[in-house]
Parts: C-alpha cells; sequence; structure tokens
C-alpha cells in the first residue's frame, strides 16, 4: 500500500509541475477543443467532403500542395533540430530517459518543442483534405484517417503531462522520416520534369519499416528494465502498441509487394503520390 501511495503522489506531483508550463499554449487547456477539430476533420473527410465534390471537377492543387509539402519539411527539419538540441543530443541515454518538470531552459524548450510537434499533426490534416478537394477517395482509408485522428488527439496528453523524455524518440524518428517523405510529395507536386530526381522512392518503404522497428525496440525495451520509474507507463504501452501495429502493416505490405515479387500499388498518378498514407 506504501508502494502505491508514493506511486499515486509522485504521479500527482508530475501532473501538477507539468501543467503550469503550458498554459497559455493553444488548445492546450482541455482536450475538447481538439476533440471537436478533430471529429470535424472525420466528419468532413468521410462524409460532408466527398458529398460536396460528388458533381464538382476536383480541383488542381499542384502549386498549392508543393508550398505545402515543401512548408511541412522546413518544419519538420526545424523540429529535428529542437528535438536533439532539448535532449536527444544534449545528455539523453536513449534508456531510461525521464521527463525534466522543472523550468530549466532546455527543460522548457523541450515543452515548446512537444507542443509544436503536437500543433503539426493538425496542420497534416490537409493531406486527407487534398485527397477529398481532388476526389481521391479511394486514398482516405480507415488507417489513413485513423492515423491522423489519433496522433493529435494522443499528443495533447503527452504535451500536457509528458513533455519530454523517452516517450519522444519517436516524434524525433517522425519528424526526420517526414524530411525524406514530404520531399518526395513536394518533388512529386511539380510534375513531370522532376521525375528523374524520384530515384529514391523504392527505399520509402524500408524507411517507414526501420522507423517504426527502431520506435518499437526503443519504447520496448523499458520492460526489460529493472528499474526505470517514468511517471505514465501508459502512453509508453500506447507508443509501443502504435509502432507494433504499423510495423506489422508495412512488413504485411513489404511481403507482398517484393518477396512474392507482386507488383506494389502505383505510387503516382499526375505527379502526386498515392501511398501517402503515412
Amino acid at each position: 500500500v506504501g508502494q502505491n501511495s508514493q506511486l499515486y503522489l509522485r504521479m500527482m506531483w508530475c501532473a501538477i509541475k507539468a501543467n503550469p508550463r503550458v498554459e497559455g499554449f493553444l488548445l492546450m487547456s482541455s482536450p475538447v477543443p481538439q476533440t471537436i477539430i478533430i471529429g470535424a476533420y472525420i466528419y468532413f473527410v468521410t462524409s460532408l467532403g466527398p458529398k460536396l465534390m460528388e458533381n464538382r471537377k476536383p480541383f488542381e492543387l499542384r502549386q498549392i500542395m508543393a508550398f505545402y509539402n515543401f512548408g511541412v519539411v522546413a518544419l519538420s527539419v526545424y523540429m529535428t533540430y529542437e528535438f536533439l538540441m532539448s535532449g536527444w543530443a544534449t545528455g539523453y541515454s536513449f534508456r531510461c530517459d525521464l521527463v525534466d518538470y522543472s523550468r530549466s531552459p532546455t527543460a522548457l524548450r523541450m515543452v515548446r518543442t512537444c507542443w509544436l510537434y503536437y500543433f503539426s499533426k493538425f496542420i497534416e490534416l490537409l493531406d486527407t483534405i487534398f485527397f477529398v478537394l481532388r476526389k481521391k477517395e479511394g486514398q482516405i482509408t480507415f488507417l489513413h484517417v485513423l492515423h491522423h485522428s489519433i496522433m493529435p488527439w494522443t499528443w495533447w496528453f503527452g504535451v500536457k503531462f509528458a513533455a519530454g523524455g523517452l516517450g519522444t524518440f519517436h516524434a524525433l524518428l517522425n519528424c526526420i522520416v517526414h524530411i525524406i517523405m514530404y520531399s518526395y510529395y513536394g518533388l512529386c507536386s511539380l510534375g513531370p520534369a522532376y521525375y528523374k530526381y524520384l530515384w529514391w522512392k523504392k527505399h520509402m518503404t524500408s524507411i517507414q519499416l526501420v522507423q517504426f522497428l527502431m520506435v518499437t525496440v526503443h519504447v520496448g525495451q523499458i520492460y526489460f528494465m529493472d528499474d526505470c520509474p517514468y511517471p505514465y507507463p501508459v502512453f509508453i504501452f500506447i507508443i509501443w502498441l502504435y509502432g507494433s501495429m504499423f510495423l506489422i502493416l508495412f512488413l504485411h505490405f513489404w511481403y507482398h509487394a517484393y518477396t512474392r515479387g507482386q507488383r506494389p500499388p502505383k505510387t503516382m498518378k499526375n505527379g502526386i503520390s498515392k501511398s501517402k498514407d503515412h
């Protein structure tokens, strides 16, 4: 009973210490605003949007998408640098890295970076909205919508209560992968003249496989540590579950597309990636 009480008090202390540091940050006062936004997103991309576009011609969004994709690249580069400088390249051990709940410059830098990563997930909702406006409903799969919905919603709790530590490694990796992926999408959106620079598209699946494998192994190591007092183990379990799920899905794709010799789905049509489900 004593140990459980101490654990409870420690978690409450962490929550109290975490909350003031994100006061005034956009969308962080309550999970309700983000839930409304995500609910509206799901309704638009699965119902309202396709109905509005039913009797309309697809929008030509090549220039807008080029600007958007390269904008995400620039943002991902910045977030990668900030994640590195606020912990992952300045002291983290890549093992039991705990959340720093202090108000030190480095800890606050990590908090700001985590919030920016969280907010970037709302920007990336445009991926699906572009699908709707271009009448690419076939690409609006359940997993695509689930991914784009669950990431910002779960990250609200991460920023609110555990902004830093080993639970942010997957965000660092995701930023690095997005630099590569959105560079590819950006070049695709520029048109046929740039296709010659896309020789590396065959490595895209491998890159994502490595990402999910690294995430799963990194967070999974906590279950083999004798003592790692991470304040919110449920966050680690969610990250591990998410990484494992997508690792299995991408391994399944890899097996059928390459090992068995079956051709993978076409990756481009009209200069735009057709497999933009990341």
